[in-house]
């Protein structure tokens, strides 16, 4: 049997399902892209939802428009520059392994909290991410004496939330985009289904190594199709003026900026590091879930302490990284763990080419303004499978755990209690902080992790589970 872990075979197309090794360059592009497409949209989201509500500090004017579409840029800088760090690791700092880094979702609560305050406003908020990546960096480099707490039951549980907590994400890109206005719609639904079925269908029919492309055939006959439905102005779905508005604000070549060499100077408050400080910690939870799926799912086997540490120290580190670029905080993105997971492309140097995509889509910001004008039916036919495979994963480790009464409570609870936070009508954390509430309240991973960890250490363990520890 093929071993997927084998040092340095010659260039080869068949190294795409080996770790290492080189595949010829025509070969590996492809299957680059289509991880890059497969998160770009949900890549530069997070930063135009923060940054539009930004109020710059002490003055309660907020960001330009020119100033967003160059953070946008950063966006894609800092995403590739962290996912080269996770798979050719820098010291310690890097997993070596087939992980995407991208701006981050489970922040926006935190970070609205703090971009919005006019003391501390656009820049006390990169301060704060700034910081808060030096601590999760940290946090990743010690994994050694806390990993022992996350018994297998916790980490299959983190990585089962992390697909249900897609589930809407994908369902939402189906349906158009979450908050349009037009959510629902018929070409929508119709889009999202055509891109579906060739997904499904190319899976079936390509042979070898290019079934793994399906994700992309989808894409691009999808983005075809969508293009069809604007031209003959049957709908209205792919808006290309983005495109020349971007050379007009940003130019057609532009190197992304430290934010230090801005009027946005970074602030340094505690406060606003505590407050954000918390979701690194839930952040760091959701790293370890998915650097587990990918090696289980993946490689067929279970995380070592030098991968977890490596791509816990990337997710801190290229997060202030990110941060000095004026963005929000990175993470491994499930979307491409996803991928992974479903077709079996692992090669480092493949996703290397990815990862160099989207720095060259910074360096040149009409290029990401044509990749950031993929229809949003299109993303959700696409990734609807690829996060239900996450899901699979995650009941796949639970498999290997003892189903005894005590698994049973830890599971049920951590379910029950983390999703169903999710589900309440009103704010259930009405009474405490406003930052415990963006923490749990719409975050299925943090009340999932914080659950069946706490019931994990607390619930007396059998006989032969106090052995083998």
């Amino acid at each position: 049997m093929m071993n997927k872990e084998e040092k340095d075979p010659p260039i080869s197309v068949d190294n795409i399902y080996r770790l290492n090794g080189r595949v010829p360059l025509q070969k590996a592009i492809p299957f680059g892209l289509q991880h890059v497409l497969a998160m770009f949209v949900s890549n530069l989201a997070p930063v135009l939802i923060v940054c539009s509500a930004a109020i710059v500090r002490s003055t309660g004017e907020y960001l330009t428009s020119a100033e967003i579409t160059q953070l946008l840029q950063c966006a894609m800088f800092a995403a590739g520059i962290g996912t080269c760090m996770q798979l050719y690791p820098i010291w310690k700092i890097g997993s070596r392994l087939p992980i995407v880094m991208g701006v981050s979702f489970t922040f926006l609560g935190s970070l609205l909290v703090i971009c919005t305050n006019p003391d501390l406003g656009y820049e006390g908020m990169v301060g704060a991410v700034i910081l808060g990546g030096i601590f999760e960096g940290i946090v990743g480099l010690s994994a050694k004496y806390w990993k022992r707490f996350l018994t297998p039951v916790v980490s299959a549980c983190v990585v089962i939330a992390i697909g249900l907590s897609l589930l809407s994400v994908g369902m939402d890109s189906w349906g158009g985009g979450s908050g349009v206005e037009d959510f629902g719609a018929w070409y929508h639904l119709l889009v999202g289904a055509f891109t579906l079925v060739v997904c499904l269908v190319s899976r079936y029919l390509l042979k070898g190594v290019y079934k793994n492309l399906n994700i992309l055939v989808g894409l691009v006959f999808g983005y075809l199709l969508a293009v069809i439905f604007t031209v003959a102005g049957v709908a209205p779905m792919v808006d290309f003026s983005g495109i020349s508005q971007t050379i007009q604000e940003v130019g057609v070549f532009s190197i992304p900026k430290l934010v230090f060499f801005t009027s946005h100077k970074p602030v340094f408050d505690l406060g606003a590091f505590f407050t954000i400080a918390i979701v690194f910690l839930v952040s760091a939870a959701e790293t370890t879930g998915a650097t587990t799926a990918v090696c289980t799912g993946a490689l067929g086997r279970d995380i070592k302490m030098e991968e977890l540490q490596g791509s816990l120290a990337v997710d801190g580190f290229s997060s202030a990284i990110s941060g000095c670029f004026g963005c929000p905080p990175l993470t491994s993105f499930s979307q491409n763990v996803g991928l992974v997971t479903m077709t079996g492309v692992i090669n480092r140097f493949t996703i290397f080419t990815g990862a160099l995509i989207l720095i060259l889509a910074s360096l040149f910001p009409p290029l990401g303004a044509f990749f950031n004008s993929l229809p949003q039916a299109v993303l959700g036919g696409c990734t609807v499978m690829m996060f239900g495979s996450i899901m699979y994963e995650g009941i796949k480790m639970l498999k290997e755990c003892e189903f005894d009464d005590r698994t049973m409570i830890i599971v049920s609870l951590a379910f029950c209690i983390g999703v169903g936070l999710t589900q309440t009508s009103g704010n259930f954390f009405a009474a405490f902080p406003q930052v415990v509430g963006d923490v749990f309240n719409g975050n299925a991973v943090a009340g999932v992790f914080v659950v069946s960890l706490l019931l994990s250490l607390l619930l007396p363990k059998s006989k032969k589970e106090k052995k083998e520890a």
